[in-house]
């Protein structure tokens, strides 16, 4: 049996104008192991799967696949010798089926002119019991669950007989069952002998699922091994270059005779009922349950983007009216919603514009004149109180990282200076080292008195950010987990007790 690598890159580089995006990187992917690749943005994970899957040259430094060099790699050349990269984006068609979708890299990589749509189905039909999993063949991939295409982007990738499988941040939009039934596929592939690099900010993950663990930062190799070796703490350190805090740090309340936010028996046909729960001043609130329970429902509710039936909403006392965004501002709420890229940020706009665009009354005249010293004043304090890393304030906010984008959301609406802040999903496809500053940043809100609700099935984020949590299920509020019971597992536990009702 060989005991060459499947993959093994040598010594690669690449530089970008002044930037040193690698240097002299050298990692080793073994058949049948799921390697998982780590690093926040801008560490050069991105830029080595491009140079790997033949879309970026190195300027030095060697690829190897079973012991031969691959000369003159395009991204045809990868595929044909077998590796594929599933990106965040999955880039499938939408508007063709899951079969179609499949068979489309094989098709398109065969130069045949003819299209066999009964052996492409066939075919789509053997990889996905490949897989041991369950996909409508004839379903159109835009109709499909984010879960589902995951899989469907997976099938392609065997369908072309890959053995060596990239994997770019494949959870960032699952839920964590989703997740557990992801791995189970991972798993098999391992099985089957694929070489699977996974690529995740999320540390739990990285541990759960990988054998081997290799961290790059700054475009340098700073730390590889079994993933045994690691600790949560380590990996860390390893991620962001110092020791950061992955444990339990909550604000204590500010006391306080009326709640910054109050909700009794708030209920909206369908989709939630008997809501009640209160927010003292300085104290930060998770709700959490499955995809579908209702908690991101609630927090729309709240900010008025949902009708609601009945029930009060109150900030420092005083009465919030229903399903109005406008008067829910003005009442002192914001909202940081869970789609960023389309609900939370301007991505063709430059920064300037989105930092300001929640705060415009206080930046214009009286003739609705945008005045410039308001504007500046305002921008240069959002971006140095967030630390948001970019290049021009006039450069359109898709060129900033995830969760430099965030911070600007953040900036934006801490601009309006809110009683409450609401955030659906805060942490979501940013880096590790971002999510400590932006878990930060909150503690800092909530040190100056405001409320926070935060909506998330992370539930290492929550207990480590929380006060309290409630359990959101079927519209319902379940459970109220406070003080030594505020672990992780117990969090789990009581999650997965309601993920057991709604199955059975």
């Amino acid at each position: 049996m060989s005991t060459k690598p499947m993959l093994e890159v040598r010594g690669i580089s690449k530089r970008y104008g002044g930037v040193q995006a690698l240097d002299d990187v050298s990692v080793t992917f073994d058949a049948g192991q799921v390697h998982c690749l780590a690093g926040v943005n801008g560490s050069g994970k991105s830029t080595l799967i491009k140079i790997i899957s033949g879309v970026e040259q190195a300027d030095s430094g060697s690829i190897m696949l079973r012991g031969a060099e691959l000369v003159n790699n395009s991204p045809r050349n990868a595929m044909h010798h077998g590796i594929q990269v599933i990106y965040q984006d999955m880039a499938l068609i939408p508007n063709l089926t899951v079969a179609e979708n499949i068979v489309m890299l094989r098709r398109s990589l065969s130069n045949s002119p003819l299209v066999t749509p009964t052996a492409d189905k066939e075919h789509a039909r053997e990889v996905v019991s490949r897989l041991g999993v369950e996909l409508d063949l004839d379903a159109f991939v835009e109709d499909l669950p984010i879960a589902d295409r995951q899989l469907v982007a997976i099938a392609r990738a065997l369908a072309q007989d890959a053995s060596v499988l990239f994997m770019d941040e494949p959870t960032t939009a699952l839920t964590w069952r989703e997740v557990d039934q992801l791995f189970v596929v991972v798993n098999r592939l391992r099985s089957d002998g694929v070489a699977v690099v996974f690529v995740s900010h999320k540390l739990d993950e990285v541990l759960s699922i990988s054998d081997q663990v290799t961290v790059l930062r700054n475009g340098v190799l700073v730390a590889e091994g079994p993933s045994s070796s690691f600790s949560h703490d380590s990996l860390a350190e390893a991620l962001v270059g110092e020791k950061t805090a992955t444990d339990r740090v909550i604000i204590e309340p500010q006391p306080a005779d009326t709640p910054v936010l109050r909700v009794q028996e708030l209920r909206s046909e369908r989709l939630f009922k008997g809501i009640t729960f209160d927010v003292a001043p300085g104290e930060i609130v998770g709700l959490t349950g499955l995809r579908g329970s209702g908690r991101s429902e609630i927090a729309e509710a709240l900010f008025g983007l949902l009708p609601i039936d009945g029930g009060i909403v109150e900030v420092d006392g005083q009465r919030v009216p229903h399903g109005d965004p406008i008067k829910a501002i003005e009442s002192g709420i914001a909202y940081v919603p869970a789609d960023r890229l389309t609900q939370g940020v301007f991505l063709d706009q430059s920064i300037n514009d989105n930092l300001i665009s929640a705060s415009l009354p206080a930046v214009t005249s009286k003739i609705g004149v945008l005045g410039r010293a308001p504007v500046r004043a305002l921008v240069s304090r959002g971006l140095s109180s967030m630390r948001v890393k970019y290049g021009k304030e006039s450069d359109a906010i898709r060129t900033l990282s995830g969760g430099n984008q965030q911070k600007v959301v953040l900036a934006k609406w801490a601009e309006t200076k809110p009683r409450v802040l609401i955030l659906n999903g805060p942490t979501v496809g940013v880096d590790i080292g971002s999510k400590f500053a932006i878990l930060d940043i909150l503690r800092g809100y909530a040190r100056e008195g405001m409320g926070i609700v935060i909506v998330s099935d992370d539930f290492q984020e929550v207990v480590s950010v929380c006060n309290r949590v409630l359990v959101v299920d079927k519209g319902l509020i379940t459970h109220q987990i406070s003080g030594a019971e505020m672990t992780e597992e117990h969090v789990r536990e009581l999650v997965s007790e309601e993920a057991q009702h709604e199955d059975n």
